[in-house]
């Protein structure tokens, strides 16, 4: 599994340091600075070295056969790739030259059933992560390191006490992987959301690689909370009760782009990224946040560490001991952790959760005393105990804008 990593910032485009891009870029990396909390391979493929591509919308042909919109085709044939190939296998061929890294490059057209019950159960990996002593270096504030807090496992159905969590899959090199994620709100269509928010390593690989590929949404994973063995035999809609979403589009800071990495800490700060999605069978019209009932504001003006009385993190921590089929949580006061004193000062909190844990959604009391996410499960150490995630400003909220504004008129 790959530890949790930092976003990249909001500037797009390979050589476009020190200009800030209007489209954000949009990646996830799995990894981390000492945590790996977030994707994991399952062993199920191999390939070597190219990012994945962007969902579509889900039309069907009328033969049953997913189409693939233009747009996408047309951007795939850019980069010298057959769509029909792609949809029967070429996907694995992760060339290093040919992977997808720019902000603009994301596509990621729905391969109908590749997600079946068996392959989301199976991506799951022991952590790569990296030790405290990754964490020298330039340092800002940072807090004495926090007790361990156990995680407490979410009562099933995980849909009526954390209905807007759930998990990403996606394909690396190096196999299936699986992240945590949230549905969070969208200000361009209020109340009918298609927003996921989650880590930038569980979407892009940051510094030395590109964006990953068949990303996709299950909210409520496992809502009835099986174990492994019962999962054996379950049918998909006992595994994702609300659907597969596939990821039409993606953003990430350019920080992460540019910085980030399998393991340490660069680009912790920014690793953040939001997802918009779609519904793998086309729906019935509604939207995710109208399928699930819920999503959670974003605030990215939450009040400073000493301010915040307690952060609730929820994930599905994958690597022992835990399994990656459910859901837990972990509440704590934030301290403060610095990797970097230019960067952002990240909060962090005592938590056993493990790899698998990355991305998922960190709550707290907004500015406005109400619930909203604050951050996200990015880094830990590779013994666990605690986690971080980036403190959300002006470049998280860049990144949500601007997928906001894309489908705004949609």
């Amino acid at each position: 599994m790959r530890s949790i990593r930092p976003l990249i910032t909001v500037r797009r485009g390979r050589g476009a340091r020190g200009k800030v891009s209007p489209v954000l870029a949009a990646v996830a990396l799995a990894s981390a600075l000492a945590l790996t909390a977030t994707a994991c391979n399952s062993g199920d493929t191999k390939a070597d070295g190219q990012a994945s591509a962007s969902a579509t919308d889900g039309a069907s042909s009328g033969d049953g056969k997913i189409k693939i919109p233009d747009d996408i085709r047309n951007k795939l044939k850019e980069h010298g790739i057959d769509i029909d190939k792609w949809k029967h296998g070429a996907w694995k061929n992760w060339n290093k030259d040919d992977w997808l890294r720019e902000a603009d490059d994301f596509v990621n057209p729905i391969i109908k059933g590749l997600w079946n019950p068996k392959r989301m159960r199976d991506a799951d990996d022991p952590d790569k992560g990296v030790d405290d002593n990754d964490l020298s270096g330039d340092q800002g504030v940072t807090d004495p390191t926090p007790a361990p807090v156990d995680a407490k496992a979410v009562a099933p159905t995980y849909h009526a006490n954390a209905a807007t969590a759930g998990k990403v899959f996606f394909d690396s090199p190096e196999g299936t992987m699986v992240c945590s994620a949230t549905v969070v709100e969208d200000p361009a269509h209020p109340g009918k959301s298609n927003l996921v928010w989650t880590a930038g390593h569980c979407v892009h690989a940051g510094k030395k690689g590109g964006w990953y590929r068949n990303i996709a949404f299950v909210p409520s994973y496992n809502d009835s909370g099986k174990t492994a063995g019962q999962l054996q035999n379950a049918t998909k809609e006992e595994a994702a009760p609300y659907g597969v979403w596939w990821g039409d589009w993606a953003q990430t800071s350019a920080q992460w782009i540019e910085q980030g990495g399998e393991t340490g800490g660069n680009g912790a700060s920014y690793d953040y990224s939001v997802i918009h999605v779609t519904p793998e069978k086309g729906g019935n019209g509604k939207s995710l946040e109208e399928t699930v009932g819920a999503a959670l504001p974003v605030d990215f003006n939450a009040p400073a560490v000493p301010k915040v009385a307690g952060i609730t993190a929820t994930g599905y921590p994958a690597a022992a001991p835990f399994d990656g089929q459910k859901l837990y949580q972990c509440t704590d006061k934030p301290g403060r952790l610095s990797i970097n004193a230019s960067d952002p000062t990240m909060y962090r909190i005592g938590c056993t959760m493990t790899g698998g844990s990355s991305g998922g959604g960190w709550v707290a009391a907004g500015s406005d005393g109400k619930p909203a996410l604050v951050s996200n499960t990015s880094i830990g150490p590779v013994s666990s105990g605690w986690l971080a995630g980036p403190r959300l400003g002006a470049v998280a909220k860049g990144v949500y804008d601007s997928v906001s504004k894309k489908f705004a008129g949609r």
